[in-house]
């Protein structure tokens, strides 16, 4: 890795281009129109505007950011977290780019997008986790297969909420419903599943 070019802003941008740096690596920032004259712009060895303030025309533009790449010779892109860290389908183009992908594999992603498909990884490895559904239900047949619990909480979601939106408590399981009115998933078509699992240990 020769030169990193850093798909984020901010701080997150500002820390990555420091331990680049650290590390003898040459950096390059991509920044909207309103961030130009920003800390990691100027941090940054190379930074390169790629689109409006809106960061759906900027930081979100996936051929924008690896035009930048392109452009400056970066041979390497690091999404820094929130924006395109979780995004599997630009992780791909970015190595079909021929770029180094600084993240997890694609595949990761996917699978830990989805949250009941990530628990059911997490159970087949051994890892041990709350007790919950296994998988996609609705939330009739979540009240007939959990057991009331008087007091302890149960948390529920959409099993493609992205990051922590989406959480719904209740100290039934039959309540499960309830991000099913909260939340739609933005990564996918209105839900009518969701994933609960009990807060007790």
């Amino acid at each position: 890795m020769k030169k990193l070019l850093i798909a984020n802003r901010g701080e997150i941008a500002v820390r990555i281009i420091r331990t680049a740096r650290e590390m003898g690596i040459a950096t390059v920032a991509v920044v909207s129109e309103a961030d130009r004259d920003s800390n990691a712009a100027r941090y940054a060895d190379e930074s390169v505007v790629i689109g409006p303030a809106p960061a759906g025309l900027s930081y979100l533009n996936h051929e924008a950011v690896l035009a930048a790449a392109a452009q400056t010779g970066a041979d390497a892109i690091h999404p820094g977290y929130g924006f395109l860290s979780e995004n599997a389908d630009f992780a791909r183009k970015v190595q079909l780019a021929g770029l180094i992908w600084v993240g997890p594999d694609p595949d990761a992603i996917d699978l830990m997008g989805d949250k009941s498909r990530a628990r059911q990884a997490a159970i087949a490895a051994g890892v041990p986790v709350l007790a919950g559904t296994r998988g996609h239900s609705t939330p009739p047949a979540i009240s007939r297969r959990l057991p009331p619990r008087s007091g302890i909480p149960w948390w529920s979601r959409p099993p493609q909420a992205a990051a922590a939106e989406g959480f719904a408590a209740s100290t039934q399981p039959m309540n499960c419903a309830a991000p099913l009115r909260l939340h739609r998933p933005r990564r996918s078509p209105p839900s009518t599943r969701v994933t609960c699992i009990s807060s007790a240990l």
